[in-house]
């Protein structure tokens, strides 16, 4: 199995974390370290460690939906020590979670410690998509909308809805399946038009529903993909 693969099924990070903490020299395989990406190591000779912790595989995969205050960090931990959505939660929860979330905005996140699961949401190769509901400080134009259809370009490439829906002269459900830092206010942010509000309420099958801002519950996969 390859190195990042499994720290990500141990429930350490992301794939892509994963490959930055390697490179960092932050990981050791039987007390040496590790800095070449793609190393591979066996399960049944090989002892990992992480920080100079014992990682090893979960006994139990864990699936988790959060719904994000504004204000929390999308990430496993912050040496800025600023909020983070892993102080939503117990500790004894060994999860991570999946994808970004900006700090101001909310709503659905899915933690877990299942590496195969993180890999089929985060690339866009899989087509999942992701569902908001998005305010701006401008009235809603044909133009705004066409052109988020059209796509939009950003630094990566081009942005693109998958759909949108208006609501009102000010709000709109947009799905994309891209996942791009801050993807939608910089979209909305080409057209000169600021997003005030932005919160995510689905990621593939999974709903957030009535899940109060804060809170979290134990879910089962075939709740978030066939």
């Amino acid at each position: 199995m390859r190195l990042n693969k499994y720290l990500s099924e141990a429930g350490i990070c992301s794939r892509r974390v994963a490959d930055k903490i390697i490179s960092e020299g932050k990981v050791k395989v039987n007390n040496k370290v590790i800095t070449t990406l793609g190393t591979k190591i066996d399960l049944k000779e090989d002892t990992v460690y992480c920080y100079n912790k014992l990682v090893e595989l979960p006994d139990k995969l864990i699936y988790l939906a959060l719904n994000k205050p504004r204000g929390y960090i999308t990430t496993k931990s912050d040496p800025k020590k600023r909020k983070i959505v892993m102080d939503l939660i117990p500790r004894e929860y060994k999860v991570y979670p999946i994808g970004r979330l900006d700090k101001e905005s909310e709503g659905l996140i899915i933690l877990t410690n299942d590496g195969e699961l993180t890999q089929k949401l985060t690339h866009p190769k899989y087509g999942h998509e992701k569902e908001y509901r998005v305010k701006v400080n401008k009235k809603i134009t044909t133009d705004y909308i066409n052109s988020f259809k059209r796509g939009i370009k950003l630094e990566e490439g081009i942005a693109k809805a998958d759909r949108i829906d208006t609501i009102n002269d000010y709000e709109f459900n947009l799905v994309i399946h891209q996942g791009w830092k801050r993807q939608i206010r910089r979209m909305s942010d080409k057209l000169d038009n600021e997003v005030v509000s932005l919160k995510r309420i689905r990621i593939s099958k999974l709903k957030l529903n009535k899940l109060k801002v804060g809170e979290y519950k134990e879910i089962k996969i075939n709740e978030i993909i066939s």
